[in-house]
């Protein structure tokens, strides 16, 4: 059921659990899937002895997509027209994540309703990992 303009309001919210306990294995997977092998995400002994990390850590990438994939739960498929974040924390194996888009304004543009979100997802210990926006059509 796509979201309609006349069932929103400024302020309204909607959030979901992206992952519980993140594994390495899906860091790796999403290395492979990226073909990003930056060894501070794949190579433990590179990010802890020679960068001065605590571990490996997840692709920025990655929470990208698991929060998109949030957004596309809310809004529905093909409906995102705009989708920008900015990578505030790192997202460590163990991690747990939580992602909430909020409703900013309601619009119409030539015919076409927009919601326009801010976005936010969040680690275990309440720390913002990534913060951004969104814009997608909705029903009228």
């Amino acid at each position: 059921m796509a979201l309609n303009a006349g069932s929103l309001k400024v302020g309204d919210t909607y959030s979901e659990c992206l992952v519980e306990d993140l594994k390495r294995t899906q860091i790796v997977q999403y290395a492979g899937s990226s073909g990003d092998y930056n060894p501070l995400h794949t190579d433990e002994v590179f990010t802890t002895q020679v960068a001065g990390y605590p571990s490996v850590f997840a692709h920025g990438m990655l929470t990208m997509g698991m929060t998109g994939s949030m957004l596309t739960n809310y809004v529905g498929d093909g409906r995102l027209t705009k989708y920008g974040v900015r990578f505030t924390k790192q997202v460590w194996p163990g991690d747990t994540l939580h992602s909430t888009a909020t409703v900013e304004s309601l619009e119409e543009q030539d015919g076409v309703h927009i919601v326009n979100l801010t976005v936010e997802t969040k680690n275990e210990a309440g720390e913002v990992v990534l913060s951004g926006y969104a814009a997608a059509r909705i029903d009228g």
